[in-house]
């Protein structure tokens, strides 16, 4: 039978690993105690993923408001160019989109193909977070890599309603 790794011989990347779990699991005790000790708040494991891309991810908005209020980017991106917004537009939480937003993350930063959140809540059928997004302000005629914009995916799914005026989709919503 083996020791147990002494006190102090974890390595950065087992670190970062236990403080990104601890987002993932919204343990705020750990978080705290991370940060507390000078862990850097916008960690990134071998994919790129900071505890706030990994907290909102997984809907723990205790832990991403936390991360926020502590200083944590939420336009940092991962490896493959996605933000804290493009995952949770992917998984449709308003609530955590509102926070991220008054947190100053930027609604239409795109990944690496060109793909912004707003792409992400239409290409995945988060029709609730694709009218959240553009009534604050995300762009839906933005093209991605291939040549195809928010708008463009939304029309391609007969949801020509998604990006209509206000007053036209109230109307539309009364008929």
């Amino acid at each position: 039978m083996t020791d147990p790794m002494p006190a102090g011989s974890f390595t950065q990347e087992q670190i970062t690993a236990l403080f990104i779990d601890a987002a993932r699991e919204g343990d705020l005790n750990l978080l705290n105690q991370f940060l507390d000790a000078g862990m850097t708040i916008d960690a990134q494991d071998s994919r790129g993923y900071t505890p706030l891309i990994v907290a909102t991810y997984n809907g723990r908005i205790d832990a991403a408001r936390l991360l926020l209020e502590r200083g944590a980017n939420p336009n940092q991106q991962d490896s493959k160019g996605a933000t804290a917004l493009s995952g949770v537009a992917f998984k449709g939480n308003p609530d955590l989109a509102r926070l991220l937003l008054k947190h100053n993350a930027t609604i239409d930063l795109p990944n690496h193909v060109g793909r912004t959140p707003l792409m992400f809540a239409v290409m995945f059928g988060r029709h609730e977070m694709a009218r959240f997004l553009a009534n604050h302000g995300a762009n839906p005629d933005l093209k991605d890599a291939e040549g195809v914009s928010a708008r463009d995916m939304a029309e391609s799914q007969n949801h020509h309603e998604l990006f209509a005026p206000a007053a036209k989709q109230a109307q539309d919503e009364r008929a």
